[in-house]
């Protein structure tokens, strides 16, 4: 069994394969506004020193939000295509899930966070267990933590964030992402869709 795991919900590159409970190659690496150029040449570089034909692979992983508006919509079009070229099932993932996931601390509960400036997160509260505590969702921080409040927890993230909590830097357990998931049903590739949590700036304007 080959697993490819596809996250580019931030403004890092966020990859592997996983065989025989195995993570065989991946990368994790920050581009920026240069994430669209690098992913696909990215990816099948890591593919050719896996030797690892694309075709080989038996389930796609992709992380479908929330986070970067530009971000998501990168990773899941590179998952769909591929799924579609190869018949295969989506198997959607929360970012939000897979970061809590990737918690090695010793407290019961996580906090993981994306930046959506202006007080803003993307935000949850998630158990050791991979349970969601407080639904993801787009919301100010204080916001957040005042839900948070009764719970002894650490936050999760990939930048820097103010917080009343310990954060610990976010870095992908790909080998434990793709395990908790890998029972989910899968997804027809043309039913996958970016999940936002936040309107765009022009649906605010419109009021929808």
């Amino acid at each position: 069994m080959i697993s490819f795991y596809l996250d580019t919900s931030s403004s890092y590159l966020y990859t592997g394969l996983v065989k025989e409970n195995k993570v065989i190659q991946e990368i994790k690496k920050e581009y920026g506004q240069e994430l669209s150029k690098v992913s696909v040449s990215d990816i099948i570089t890591m593919m050719d020193l896996a030797k690892i034909s694309p075709d080989a692979v038996d389930k796609i992983f992709v992380v479908t939000g929330p986070g970067s508006f530009t971000g998501i919509r990168i990773g899941v079009t590179i998952a769909k295509t591929y799924a579609w070229a190869l018949k295969k099932e989506i198997i959607e993932v929360s970012g939000l899930s897979a970061m809590a996931l990737s918690y090695c601390g010793d407290k019961k509960y996580i906090m993981p966070l994306i930046d959506a400036r202006r007080g803003f997160v993307y935000g949850a509260l998630y158990d050791r267990e991979g349970n969601k505590v407080i639904e993801d969702q787009y919301i100010l921080l204080s916001e957040l933590e005042s839900l948070a409040a009764s719970y002894d927890y650490d936050v999760i993230a990939n930048s820097k964030i103010e917080t009343k909590a310990k954060q610990v830097f976010y870095s992908p357990d790909i080998l434990k992402i793709v395990t908790f998931y890998k029972d989910k049903k899968g997804t027809n590739p043309h039913l996958v869709n970016p999940i936002y949590l936040k309107k765009t700036e022009a649906e605010e304007k419109q009021g929808l």
